[in-house]
């Protein structure tokens, strides 16, 4: 389990395709000198066991399964990226519980300045989608933010300078892909009322549900 709030700003050192998926090593001293063999890092929102230790590295696996729902196959030589470990017990949760299971890749679709914000947009599959609203929480690679808009083509986040600067949020512009993992209690408020879809059935309110329910 994650909070969200970014410890380290990594870089990709090395990556190598395995039979298994692919072998990742990042570059990020503090990190590097407190974790254990065995620990739990959120790489880019997407959580992953350390496999093996450096000066000032740590190398961790990426299986098929990972590498198929994340951008981890994406990553080459020289990438920043956003690094948290595992919230310890009795730690202060100042952003919002964050799994580091990425639910979808989404993409930038547009960033511009309003004051001392930055405002970015991201589009997502509607699979997803249905899980975001305004004033509610999101993890974009792996960094805890709050829904400012919800519309039929994404979501909007504001950006203050702090996490622009403490992030990877200032290399990003349109069109590039992102870990989106969606507030783990809004997966679990929308199955206890029913309205988890089954696989190639609609998601959403319907007729017949309202109906079901003593609706109409």
């Amino acid at each position: 389990m994650f909070t969200g709030l970014i410890e380290e700003v990594g870089e990709i050192e090395s990556t190598r395709a395995t039979a298994t998926g692919r072998d990742v090593t990042v570059r990020a001293p503090a990190i590097a000198a407190a974790a254990q063999i065995g620990d739990s890092i959120a790489v880019n929102g997407t959580c992953l066991t350390v496999v093996a230790l450096g000066a000032g590295t740590f190398s961790c696996h990426a299986g098929s399964e990972t590498l198929a729902r994340t951008t981890a196959g994406d990553w080459q030589r020289g990438r920043r990226v956003n690094l948290e470990q595992a919230l310890q017990v009795g730690a202060r949760l100042g952003g919002h519980f964050v799994q580091g299971h990425v639910d979808c890749v989404g993409a930038c679709s547009g960033r511009r300045a309003v004051g001392e914000t930055v405002e970015f947009s991201f589009t997502l599959p509607e699979a997803q989608a249905v899980y975001l609203a305004e004033k509610g929480s999101v993890a974009i690679d792996g960094i805890s933010l709050t829904v400012t808009r919800v519309s039929a083509e994404g979501f909007s986040v504001a950006i203050i300078p702090h996490t622009l600067g403490h992030t990877t949020l200032d290399d990003m512009g349109p069109g590039q892909a992102v870990n989106i993992e969606v507030d783990i209690l809004a997966k679990y408020v929308r199955r206890a009322m029913g309205l988890e879809a089954s696989e190639g059935e609609p998601q959403g309110l319907t007729e017949e549900f309202l109906r079901e329910h003593g609706f109409g």
